[in-house]
């Protein structure tokens, strides 16, 4: 196997660049969606994971500043793309030149937390998706891009037209990268977000459409280059909306400021997308569901899959070596992605959900020349097409609010059964026990419902290399 040691530092960074950048982007939009609206061009194969803060103050009178944690999940295919809060199909095959095809999650809505007393007895804005076309023009004088959304989740039935430029500078280790964006909302768009209908007026709050508008954005990000593949992500922005929107009696008229700090780690693979000779991992899992914590279970002080509800889940799961022996460590990192079935015994229909994670394993144990030992780390994202039952079960006794897009970990154990049995050609083939963990990052991530909880899942598995 190779070593990390001994990949190209100048791929990796390339690769690791375009991550980042495409990444801070999403952080530097002022609006209440930050979406990635000129990514850099990045390799196919190129994955990355990071977790960022973003510090922005509300458009809503009295809604103050605004916290928001916001996880990083990035992968660049040939032909598909993520992007934290999108994902869709990408043709680049033109240098310089990238369309995309998304479905992306809108940011904007009221405060989850505390609503302000200029809110009080209105009907709920909430975040919406976007179904999205974009088009970027890269070139030696920096980047023009220009896109179009739709709402598809049937909330404000608005659009917005986006056009902007942008422009690259690198400073040694510092790479800089100013922007400004001019939006088009139509009124649709913001007559639900920022608009009073008849029914919610008060004395001091007349009825109130904004209408549609335009809005500017200035915004700098930057990015600093730790090591080979660690970034430290951070920038400003500024947006100034349209009058209409700035007139709105429950709205603060002052530009918008934003900030945000964080940190990504790349994991793409220096040598293409799937050299020969990379694998295909296939993984084969069945689990129930369990009351105990996560944290609990991987300390082996609670195991127990006897519950009420004796909920199951079944699964397949492809994945490819991104990293293997890490700096010369026993740390190989694989990437996978997977569809699971909810078996929800009659409880309620069962349902399929969709996983994406990078994992570490780590088998430098003692006895691993004589049975190789790994555990494992992963994570990533997860999407329901339905509730599970029992998040929406525990969920609805604690009061809290439910997801169907959350984080996902998958904490394992695994042995191989070739050194086992003693058939060599059976060593990369293993047996192992597993956790299948939703959650919302303790209620601090927008992109994630806010959620505090979610749901796990003991399994066991096979799997093999072809």
């Amino acid at each position: 196997m190779m070593t990390d040691s001994k990949y190209p530092e100048c791929v990796c960074a390339a690769a690791a660049l375009a991550l980042c950048l495409s990444v801070f982007s999403a952080g530097a939009a002022a609006s209440d969606d930050p979406t990635i609206v000129a990514p850099a061009a990045a390799d196919p194969g190129a994955a990355g994971l990071g977790i960022a803060t973003r510090v922005q103050r509300s458009l809503y009178r009295g809604g103050g500043t605004r916290n928001d944690l916001f996880p990083l999940y990035l992968y660049e295919g040939e032909r598909v793309f993520l992007q934290s809060n999108r994902f869709g199909l990408k043709h680049d095959e033109i240098p310089g030149r990238r369309f995309e095809l998304f479905l992306g999650y809108r940011f904007e809505g009221f405060p989850y937390d505390r609503i302000p007393a200029s809110l009080a007895g209105m009907t709920k804005r909430g975040t919406g998706a976007d179904l999205g076309l974009s088009y970027q023009h890269r070139g030696a004088g920096g980047t023009l891009f220009g896109e179009i959304l739709h709402d598809a989740g049937g909330g404000s039935n608005g659009t917005e037209m986006r056009a902007g430029y942008s422009y690259d500078w690198a400073l040694g280790d510092l790479q800089l990268k100013p922007q400004i964006t001019l939006a088009a909302r139509n009124a649709s768009l913001n007559n639900y977000y920022y608009g009073v209908r008849p029914s919610e007026a008060t004395a001091a709050r007349p009825a109130y459409e904004p209408g549609s508008g335009v809005n500017t954005e200035l915004g700098l990000s930057a990015l600093y280059r730790l090591s080979e593949r660690w970034r430290l992500i951070g920038g400003l922005s500024a947006t100034r909306w349209a009058s209409g929107v700035r007139a709105s009696p429950i709205v603060e008229n002052r530009t918008q400021l934003a900030g945000l700090v964080g940190l990504a780690y790349n994991f793409s693979p220096e040598h293409g997308i799937w050299p020969e000779g990379k694998p295909l991992i296939v993984k084969l899992l069945h689990g129930k569901s369990t009351d105990c914590a996560a944290a609990n279970i991987m300390l082996l002080s609670c195991t127990s899959t006897s519950t009420v509800d004796q909920t199951r889940i079944y699964a397949i799961e492809l994945g490819r070596p991104f990293i293997e022996q890490l700096n010369g460590w026993p740390v190989d990192f694989v990437g996978y992605v997977g569809a699971l079935r909810h078996n929800e015994r009659g409880l309620q229909s069962d349902s399929w959900q969709a996983n994406a994670y990078m994992k570490g394993y780590y088998y430098g144990f003692p006895w691993s020349e004589r049975v190789r030992t790994r555990l494992g780390f992963g994570i990533g994202i997860s999407y329901a097409q339905r509730v599970p039952f029992v998040e929406s079960r525990d969920q609805a006794a604690r009061g809290r609010t439910t997801s169907k897009l959350l984080n996902y970990l998958d904490p394992s154990v695994d042995f191989s059964v070739g050194d086992v049995i003693g058939v060599k050609s059976m060593r990369e083939t293993y047996l192992g026990l597993g956790v299948s963990h939703r959650s919302g990052i303790f209620g601090n991530s927008r992109l994630l419902g806010n959620v505090d909880g979610g749901s796990n899942y003991i399994y066991s598995y096979i799997e093999w290399k072809m």
